[in-house]
């Protein structure tokens, strides 16, 4: 098989497998002060200081969480349980764990705005100016769109929220590990980073939570992470993201131009054997690495199923039970249901190879046809 879906999660790198089954023999407790205690404390400093040089951050500004909806809920919840009520400022296109966490924060009294992004999927940083009140406390903005990969003006929204005294919240869990990401350049006060989205484990992430940010545990135990996410540390993922963020500090100035040259390469190809083809969201200012893209006359799941032996994809919209679930995000860009059903994501990936790419082009272009022939037009209204 030939894997596409690299933006749902990324192969486990060898050299991450490595780190993780050496840190097996760590058995202590990192809270003990023992030798045994003392060996995992070690590996989980060394993997503190790997994820913040990824970012340009320092070491105590890192808490290691179980993974990216964790780290969300922490950076929702923790900024926020110090109001009753309050302002809070999102877009239409966030990940449902940073969605579902909005509408509980709105059940429980705060006011929420989700900002439309346009037919590219860019969210306008005035738009985002415009909603600022003066009870507005957070803003929330992804960095890139798991979908398609649309990349957000984190920087220029970042900026505005400083300027208006509102702390700044950014979902980093796609772009980190295709493009560079640092917290300075960018101007947050939280960054959420996710682990198995750039070849570590899955089970683990972090959050990056700049120095003066005020933030409360939404667990409660014991006073690991600085007292702000108890519970023992999982010394052995922990070790694994630790190397994943190493081999991405030196890999992703080769990394990133290569996913591009794949990505573009498919895309090319694929137009060229396939009639209908139409990209969802931005030509250039999207990850190096993903493509979503409608195809006339064609349900995304239908494809994605067709190809499920020979490449692995994504659908943009899904059918569970026998009801069809149109994708939220490419709807709310203004893309019809017509063309949002027939989507499906292509991710590339740092183990894919240009050969595949081309193989690949040619079985979703044969299984296209098939379906076509197949009538599967009766399903849609072209």
């Amino acid at each position: 098989m030939i894997y596409l879906d690299n933006n749902a999660t990324t192969p486990l790198a060898s050299e991450v497998k490595e780190a993780i089954t050496q840190s097996l023999e760590l058995f202590g407790n990192p809270s003990s002060s023992h030798l045994a205690g003392r060996a995992a404390r070690e590996v989980i400093e060394v993997s503190r200081e790997m994820v913040a040089s990824m970012i340009g951050a320092s070491a105590e500004e890192i808490v290691f969480t179980s993974g990216g909806t964790e780290s969300n809920n922490l950076a929702l919840f923790g900024t926020l349980s110090g109001y009753s009520k309050g302002h809070i400022i999102s877009t239409e296109i966030e990940h449902p764990s940073v969605k579902a966490p909005l509408m509980e924060l709105k059940r429980r009294g705060f006011d929420v705005t989700l900002i439309k992004p346009d037919r590219e999927g860019i969210v306008d940083p005035d738009d985002v100016k415009r909603a600022i009140t003066k009870k507005t406390v957070l803003i929330t903005v992804m960095h890139a769109n798991n979908e398609t990969g649309t990349l957000q003006p984190v920087k220029e929204i970042a900026r505005i929220a400083r300027q208006r005294g509102v702390l700044f919240h950014t979902d980093s869990a796609q772009s980190i590990g295709k493009i560079p990401v640092n917290v300075e350049d960018l101007g947050v006060d939280l960054m959420t980073i996710v682990s198995h989205k750039f070849y570590g484990p899955k089970g683990v992430g972090a959050l990056y939570i700049r120095k003066g940010t005020r933030i409360t545990p939404i667990l409660f135990g014991a006073s690991h992470e600085r007292g702000i996410r108890p519970g023992t540390e999982n010394t052995h993922l922990i070790a694994g993201l630790g190397r994943a963020a190493e081999l991405t500090i030196s890999e992703l100035s080769q990394r990133q131009p290569k996913l591009r040259y794949l990505t573009e390469t498919l895309l090319y190809n694929l137009k060229n054997s396939i009639e209908g083809i139409t990209l969802n969201g931005h030509p250039e200012k999207r990850l190096p690495n993903t493509l979503n893209i409608s195809i006339k006359g064609v349900r995304g799941y239908d494809l994605v199923e067709a190809l499920k032996e020979e490449v692995a994809l994504s659908a943009g919209s899904a059918c569970h039970a026998g009801r069809v679930h149109v994708s939220e995000v490419l709807l709310s860009m203004g893309i019809s249901k017509r063309d949002a059903l027939s989507s499906v994501r292509i991710s590339t990936g740092r183990e894919n190879t240009e050969e595949e790419i081309k193989r690949a082009s040619e079985i979703i272009a044969e299984k296209v046809r098939k379906l076509r022939k197949k009538g599967i037009r009766r399903f849609l209204p072209f």
